[in-house]
């Protein structure tokens, strides 16, 4: 019998106040009651939603492991719920990373280390952030498989690929996206616009993108929040750039009906592109990272 599963999945755009987690935890409850109430399964917060965008180099200040217990406490008070909650990690080697944490059941039970740091344009994450090294899925429910990629990490497709081809049937994006960050001329969530909308459909793959809203450090947070289906079409949208919660009910079935008559991620080719990253890396003689 066919998977006929649905996640009920919420996002979060919410204002952040830099650097003060306890305010910041308590939006988080505020939020985590609201989805609750509407039944939701899965809920997104925006990028470091935590602490905060501009931290820079105070980031250490409030750096903390997977296990601290004010994420424990976030994990208890989710319950059932999946969280998706953005920080800064303090890993191995006392390295510090812009991280998503994914709490559930009272636990931490997965993190994803962004692994394309915005440093270009007005944005210098690559400063004060150690770069993440995985792509790595982890389980939602008995049907969806969820990747989470950070921000940036949506726009290096090779990432996007990959997420699909570790079996994802549902993208987790948080975001901290501001206008005029890149240039003058770019337009972000035209942008996004068009992103969101080719990644979906080209994967047959739902997507819940939150961004945050307010101002800080001179960065405007455009909001445009939104939940995308399996061909590009708007689940559910953030009608404006105040704090809201958009909720939108992610069908199995529409992934496997995407995939059956679009195969990308069938039809990927892994060896093909598996030779041909090794031959690229010989032939430009790209180092080795070395693994922890």
């Amino acid at each position: 019998m066919p998977r006929s599963g649905v996640v009920r999945a919420a996002g979060a755009q919410i204002d952040v106040v830099p650097m003060d987690l306890a305010a910041n935890v308590a939006v988080h409850e505020e939020m985590i009651d609201r989805a609750r109430a509407d039944g939701a399964q899965l809920l997104v917060f925006p990028e470091l939603s935590l602490t905060g965008y501009a931290v820079g180099d105070r980031s250490y200040d409030i750096a903390m492991p997977w296990d601290d217990p004010l994420l424990v406490g976030l994990a208890r008070y989710a319950r059932d719920m999946t969280v998706v909650v953005g920080f800064v990690e303090e890993g191995y080697a006392a390295q510090f990373f812009n991280a998503a944490a994914v709490l559930r059941g009272g636990k931490v039970v997965f993190v994803h280390r962004k692994l394309n740091l915005a440093t270009y344009g007005g944005l210098e994450e690559g400063k004060f952030f150690a770069t993440g090294r995985y792509v790595e899925p982890f389980t939602l429910s008995a049907d969806f498989t969820a990747v989470a990629l950070i921000c940036a990490d949506m726009w290096n497709p090779a990432l996007v690929h990959l997420a699909a081809l570790h079996g994802a049937t549902l993208l987790v994006a948080p975001t901290n996206s501001a206008g005029g960050t890149v240039s003058g001329s770019f337009n972000n969530p035209e942008a996004w616009d068009l992103v969101l909308s080719f990644y979906s459909t080209i994967y047959g793959l739902p997507i819940v993108m939150v961004n945050r809203t307010g101002t800080e450090d001179g960065l405007d947070f455009w909001g445009g929040s939104r939940i995308v289906g399996t061909r590009g079409e708007v689940l559910a949208a953030a009608d404006a750039v105040e704090t809201t919660l958009l909720v939108a009910d992610v069908k199995y079935s529409d992934v496997r009906r995407a995939r059956f008559e679009l195969p990308t991620v069938r039809d990927s080719n892994l060896a093909l592109v598996e030779r041909e990253v090794g031959r690229l890396t010989r032939l430009l003689g790209v180092p080795d990272i070395v693994d922890r």
